[in-house]
């Protein structure tokens, strides 16, 4: 099993402090520069080790950036702490914007990185949590993270534990119908202390979403089973910052955070074929040039 960096821990602590000291415009500008560096390094990783799914990775960067380093109770260096807040990333195969997202923090060296995918690596594919401090369960098949989360939530009730639990979802996932047997239990029991976040950007491997089968009305979908639902721009970090804080109302909630697939790098924003596609060296240079200024 991977261990945590203490230097890349401080690092998360003073990036921790001064967001809190920081006014609104402040935090957003914050984990804009944080997000644009995480999508830098996940487009280094997937590039490297020739394989990856770049897409889902970059319109769900903000979420787990304005997590990680925004919200989130967690101690990178005691991962395993009882009353952590959880994060499961239902859509594991973006597993490498997971893995950038916990050693930026610190949960491990991002020296790591240079490892993913590759033969023997705790780095899979997809996340594994006996290899990889931060990872709270594995994922891979879709459908399985919100079922999960509603159990790690119930044992929360039980336990009297104040610890949240966060479920990061992908919005084709949702076309799997565990997680509405799992969203019926939450809005059942009042799991105030769940939240679920939908990455909607409106593509799955293959098609869009609504070609493949409809979601909409997804909003109402989710307050129909009990929930309280927000929508937000999934790109904006102030308004997901303001979604994931909000006071409890006694309901599970869902943040439904539109998104765009592919986001930061032109030629890859709403392009379905970039669900797994691998960027060449010399896409590598443009898509680092938009997003840092620098080359590769």
């Amino acid at each position: 099993m991977l261990v945590a960096d203490p230097i890349g821990a401080e690092n998360w602590r003073r990036f921790r402090a001064e967001l809190a000291e920081a006014d609104d415009p402040g935090k957003a500008h914050l984990l804009a520069g944080q997000a644009a560096r995480l999508r830098a390094t996940d487009i280094r990783m997937i590039n490297r080790a020739g394989l990856g799914h770049v897409g889902g990775d970059l319109s769900v960067l903000d979420i787990l950036t304005t997590l990680v380093f925004g919200v989130l109770r967690i101690d990178p260096e005691q991962p395993g702490l009882p009353d952590r807040d959880r994060l499961i990333l239902s859509k594991g195969h973006s597993a490498g914007a997971l893995y950038a997202t916990l050693a930026a923090a610190g949960f491990f060296a991002e020296a790591e990185l240079e490892s993913f995918a590759q033969p023997r690596s705790a780095l899979n594919g997809h996340p594994n949590r006996t290899k990889v401090p931060g990872v709270e369960t594995n994922t891979g098949p879709l459908g399985h993270g919100l079922p999960v989360a509603v159990g790690m939530a119930v044992a929360g009730v039980l336990a009297g534990s104040a610890r949240r639990v966060f479920v990061v979802l992908g919005d084709g996932e949702l076309q799997e119908g565990s997680n509405w047997e799992a969203a019926m239990t939450a809005g059942h029991r009042k799991l105030a202390n769940l939240t679920a976040v939908v990455d909607r950007n409106g593509l799955q491997q293959g098609a869009r979403t609504e070609d493949t089968v409809t979601l909409e009305p997804l909003a109402d979908k989710w307050t129909a089973f009990g929930w309280r639902v927000l929508e937000v721009a999934g790109h904006d970090h102030r308004q997901l910052l303001d979604a994931f804080t909000v006071p409890s109302d006694g309901r599970p909630t869902c943040v439904i955070a539109n998104t765009v697939k592919g986001k930061g790098v032109s030629f890859m924003e709403d392009r379905v074929e970039w669900h797994h596609k691998v960027p060449s060296g010399e896409q590598v240079a443009v898509a680092l040039q938009e997003l840092e200024g620098t080359p590769a």
